[in-house]
């Protein structure tokens, strides 16, 4: 009867500690589940996060300096600056997943973009955006994206609504000031 007695409580007890970490292993991914907790770095390696962004519209791109894309650096400046006493924020987040096209350190992507693109929207670190070691926002923006699958290539955008939702995902040859793009940027604008 004791032996039972042992093994039914000791069952128990890793019936219940499962639950427990099943239990906390929910709240871990109930609060991650805000495009604006997740953890982040900036291009310089500080802490951050899009929580300063909360409430604005944003346009999240994974950027490359030595891209045949990167010329859209100039197009995301441009809406940026278009857009931004409106509530728009472009988020760049260098990578270096799509034939190796961001080899730079942190400062000399930094350089790189000031000097030849004037960009001046927030930039992060440079992380991968694919594969096992992908960033966890991107794993949310696909996961929480209409279209489920991996991004195929650098400066593909996605666009976040004022409620931290993704409400739209354009593909990297979908140039930045097209007609496309700004509409969508002024309907989230405009949306409550």
């Amino acid at each position: 009867m004791n032996i039972i007695r042992i093994f039914c409580a000791i069952t128990l007890g890793v019936i219940t500690m499962e639950t427990t970490t099943q239990a906390n292993t929910t709240t871990k991914t109930t609060a991650a589940q805000s495009i604006y907790n997740i953890p982040l770095k900036s291009l310089m390696g500080e802490k951050s996060s899009l929580a300063p962004y909360e409430g604005k519209v944003l346009l999240v791109v994974n950027t490359a300096s030595e891209c045949g894309y990167t010329k859209q650096y100039k197009g995301l400046e441009a809406i940026y600056e278009e857009f931004k006493s409106q509530g728009l924020v472009v988020v760049g987040f260098p990578s270096n997943d799509f034939g190796g096209q961001e080899p730079g350190s942190a400062e000399e992507i930094k350089n790189f973009c000031e000097r030849k693109f004037n960009v001046t929207f927030p930039m992060f670190e440079k992380n991968p955006v694919i594969g096992k070691d992908q960033q966890p926002l991107y794993s949310y923006l696909i996961a929480n994206s209409i279209v489920k699958d991996p991004v195929k290539w650098n400066f593909e955008k996605f666009l976040i609504g004022r409620d931290g939702k993704v409400l739209n995902r354009f593909v990297s040859k979908i140039e930045p000031e097209s007609a496309e793009i700004k509409s969508a940027i002024t309907a989230a604008l405009n949306s409550k």
